[in-house]
């Protein structure tokens, strides 16, 4: 994507954000903040142990394939 674009969501997104605390009441803006954050905060630790787990299978994997091609 080129950078101009880039630039200019990121604007949308600066000034549509502005406009939601500019609308809602900063109480109303804290409470979505408060609802949103714990599942994203889940999410991102779920993502975490999926490749970590991930990556001890794929050592594990490895580890058995070495084994098996080096027989001493």
């Amino acid at each position: 994507m080129h950078p101009i674009a880039k630039i200019v969501i990121g604007a949308i997104l600066i000034v549509g954000s502005a406009w939601v605390v500019y609308k809602y009441t900063l109480d109303e803006f804290w409470l979505i903040i408060k609802g949103i954050v714990p599942p994203l905060v889940f999410i991102v630790g779920l993502f975490i142990v999926w490749l970590e787990y991930d990556k001890l299978r794929i050592e594990r994997e490895l580890k058995q394939e070495t084994a098996r091609a080096s027989p001493i």
